[in-house]
């Protein structure tokens, strides 16, 4: 007979959390019924209580889909819904905290008061016994109710005023701090608990939900006309913070942390108040963990013993195509009715950023779309719905969407920002100016058909909700007439969802199964993944083997990805290679690997090294024209003397210092971990 399979990680913490589900709820009711004498021993049981149920928590939160044994289906949901279910649990068990000691203190107040008293028969004593012992049952359970409904008023989106229960002190960038009676106007009510307040001088950040209570003017006023009895506040000095290992946050802690600035903006009128520091921006300052070379890379399954995205077919003799729950083409079309930014910041840029994102986290790459705009015309963008010849990629509006995830609400958020720069100050920055979410699937779990969609924009960020990009547009009148020009002024982004032809889905099934990128370039990328499937699935002496592999391709064309003039550059000399090509070589796949190396190598392999090449900066001129011209230069000469070798040899040319990283690939130190929730 087999063996029982041992629990994973997740699953004991599962089970550890309904033992304490069971116990809370046990706990709650012997509350209900208990005497005053034993509410001290109570409120001790439930402090040791709630001690347990926050390690719990603790454990959770540190766990990695990486330490189950074996694979975990919907795991990320799995975690996400123990999370809440350990913070309910916490907020229950420290409003029982509360409401005990709150009961003692008072019980106490009362028998001193007593004492004063002339003494009473016992016969009054009993009687008097009888009816505060029922009293206490009947208050013991509207206590309990009560704490429920404060629960459910708490979370209620419609309760902006908060009041703090205890003192708290900001932990890192963009914490908001707060004392114990401080009023807190909530601006939203985040799933994790941390919620973006403001206090009464303006000031934003993040606050934990379990220091609030909701805020009622009137039993405040009653509570300072009373004499002030003072209850022991375990709840704030003695909660863990529950930790925040979303790299999400940081973006927006550094959002509210730097919107001084926006404000400055929108208070002199240079900006719209729904305009907010662009979060994708940001999210893409914090790492490379939403970068397309970061999801270009192959993916390792839990075992991290193979590869999950990246496998061999003996047969064709090439890597495997990937079907994937999502693969699409999205056009980025216009859009329409943007607002204008003062005449005292210069825009540099105006773009779209889009990536996968379910309501709560990015999901994928962070992909950028630059608009062209007539001067004329500017509240107007325009994308090019397809780049061909010379034309920068930076302006290709078909962009492909892959992902495999298993989300109901997944879909598409796209933001709309502008680079600028600050005439009196000198001052670069990054805004968003309305965003827009397009659900790829129905309630019913159907993809949402191929069309052309007009999205409202939003102002604010994803998570904020009912932030107009100009408030002032919607102020200027009233009435069905006027409601109508308003509708018509409001800023709106123009996309097209298609569905793929047969070559084009070939191409896609090639590539990753999260990513967001060009379809001007996605032919590339599959060179990129077939040289990187022959080297560690079919060249490799052996699947244990973790040496370097020595390839310049794989070692350096990651970087290209975000540097996309150099894109521009392979893709222009790889169509010029192609013009040359008979028909019987192009259907040879293992010919076309070989003629693309060598392309590679002639083009943007020595521009990468080359002294003479400006670094690549986002939105600025004065480096990007100069390295347009550098890199034009390099390829006319290459193509006249039939390659790139002579311009290497040549002494009138320098490059960068020789570092092994051109020419080795460390695929254990490029390779993803398994972990779609991003």
């Amino acid at each position: 007979m087999a063996g029982r399979r041992a629990r994973g990680p997740l699953q004991r913490l599962q089970r550890r959390s309904r033992e304490l589900q069971a116990q809370v709820e046990a706990l709650r009711a012997e509350s209900a019924a208990a005497a005053p004498g034993q509410r001290e021993a109570l409120s001790l049981r439930c402090t040791q209580l709630k001690k347990l149920v926050d390690e719990n928590a603790n454990a959770l939160r540190d766990l990695k889909k990486a330490d189950e044994p074996a694979p975990v289906g919907n795991y990320n949901q799995r975690k996400e819904e123990e999370e809440k279910l350990l913070l309910k649990l916490s907020q229950q068990l420290q409003k029982l905290v509360l409401v005990l000691d709150q009961d003692k203190v008072t019980t106490n107040y009362a028998v001193d008061d007593e004492h004063q008293k002339d003494p009473q028969t016992e016969d009054e004593k009993e009687e008097e016994s009888e009816d505060e012992s029922e009293a206490e049952e009947s208050s013991e359970e509207e206590d309990s109710e009560e704490a429920d409904n404060e629960d459910k008023l708490l979370d209620d989106p419609n309760v902006k005023e908060c009041i703090a229960v205890g003192n708290f002190s900001a932990q890192q960038e963009g914490d908001l701090t707060f004392t114990k009676g401080e009023v807190l106007l909530i601006h939203d009510k985040k799933a994790d608990g941390w919620w973006v307040a403001e206090n009464s001088r303006g000031e934003r950040g993040l606050v934990p939900r379990t220091y609030l209570a909701v805020h009622n003017e009137d039993e405040e006023n009653q509570e300072q006309s009373e004499e002030h009895i003072e209850v022991v506040d375990e709840t704030a000095d003695g909660t863990e913070i529950k930790k925040r290992t979303d790299s999400h946050w940081s973006a927006i802690r550094r959002a509210i942390a730097e919107n001084d600035t926006v404000e400055v903006l929108a208070t002199t009128g240079v900006v719209p108040a729904g305009f907010r520091l662009s979060m994708l921006f940001q999210l893409l300052k914090e790492g490379d963990q939403f970068r397309a070379s970061y999801f270009l890379q192959p993916e390792l399954t839990p075992s991290q013993l193979a590869f999950k995205d990246l496998v061999w077919d003996s047969e064709k003799n090439m890597i495997c195509p990937r079907p994937t729950r999502i693969s699409l083409v999205v056009t980025v079309c216009s859009c329409k009715m943007i607002p204008l930014p003062g005449v005292s910041v210069q825009v540099l840029s105006r773009h779209v950023r889009l990536c996968l994102f379910d309501g709560n986290r990015v999901l994928s790459n962070i992909h950028t779309v630059r608009a062209t705009w007539q001067p004329k015309n500017p509240q107007t963008w325009s994308f090019s719905p397809k780049v061909t010849g010379i034309l920068p990629s930076l302006l290709d509006g078909d962009c492909f969407v892959r992902s495999n995830s298993l989300s109901s609400d997944i879909g598409i958020l796209f933001e709309l920002g502008i680079t600028y720069i600050r005439n009196s100050t000198g001052e670069r920055g990054e805004l968003s100016c309305g965003w827009a979410f397009l659900k790829l699937f129905t309630p019913n779990g159907l993809p949402v058909p191929p069309k052309m969609h007009e999205l409202l924009l939003s102002g604010g960020t994803p998570y904020e909700r009912g932030v107009e990009v100009d408030p002032s547009i919607s102020r200027r009148g009233s009435g069905v007439f006027h409601q109508l020009i308003t509708l018509k002024k409001q800023p709106v982004l123009v996309v097209k969802l298609k569905s793929l032809s047969a070559q084009s889905k070939d191409t896609l099934n090639l590539l990753p199964e999260t990513l967001i990128g060009s379809m001007c370039y996605a032919h590339l990328l599959v060179f990129y993944r077939q040289i990187l499937g022959d080297a560690l699935l079919r060249d490799r002496i052996s699947t244990q083997s973790t040496e370097l592999i020595c390839n310049p391709i794989l070692a350096t064309f990651p970087q290209l990805m975000d540097q996309p003039d150099l894109m521009d550059a392979l893709r222009s000399a790889w169509a010029e290679r192609e013009t040359t090509l008979k028909k019987s070589e192009k259907r040879d796949q293992e010919f076309l690997k070989s003629q693309f190396v060598l392309v590679y190598h002639d083009s943007v392999f020595p521009l990468l090294q080359s002294t003479a090449l400006p670094n690549y900066k986002w939105a600025e001129e004065e480096s990007e024209a100069p390295r347009w011209k550098v890199i034009a230069d390099f390829l006319k000469k290459s193509r006249e003397n039939d390659g790139a070798l002579q311009y290497l040899l040549s002494s009138e040319n320098t490059h960068k210092a020789f570092d092994i990283s051109e020419l080795a690939y460390d695929f254990l130190g490029e390779v993803r971990q398994n972990n779609p929730g991003v």
